[in-house]
């Protein structure tokens, strides 16, 4: 019953939010919610009070006792959905896949796959020494195991 009036509740607001997105929602067996949200042009306090204030003033504490936590997806969390690529785009991610590591720009994502591109220094073809290479690379979602945005300072 708490689950599908907070599931009505967060629709709505994500609704009228649209720049605004879940991560993450869940709901322990003590009604602690929890709700990870991020946001197309990232997250502000105002944005998680407003998804706060959307559940908690529509949910009747005498009917059922309730906590309630929202956030904001960290900096360093690793992306999973298809819009926190697309809103990384132009920003250099450091990609894991079963068989590789990557760290490289990324350069367009869409609902299946994301490209990445990068420069390596390789041997030279013919001789001794090496030289810089552009490199690219398409990784459907499906290969991804973590991808996370470099910090740099």
């Amino acid at each position: 019953m708490l689950k599908e009036k907070v599931d009505k509740l967060l629709q709505a607001v994500l609704d009228d939010n649209p720049s605004l997105f879940l991560i993450d929602y869940n709901i322990t067996n003590d009604n602690s919610i929890g709700i990870l949200i991020d946001g197309d042009n990232g997250v502000t306090v105002e944005d998680c009070i407003t998804v706060s204030r959307a559940i908690e003033h529509n949910l009747d504490r005498e009917e059922e006792d309730f906590s309630l936590e929202v956030g904001s997806i960290g900096a360093t969390a690793s992306l999973t959905l298809p819009r926190q690529y697309v809103k990384n785009i132009g920003r250099v991610l450091s990609v894991k896949t079963e068989t590789e590591k990557i760290e490289a720009e990324l350069v367009s994502a869409d609902d299946n796959e994301i490209a990445l591109k990068w420069k390596a220094r390789e041997p030279k073809p013919v001789g001794k020494g090496k030289h810089t290479v552009e490199k690219e690379a398409v990784i459907p979602y499906e290969k991804i195991v973590e991808a996370k945005v470099m910090i740099k300072f």
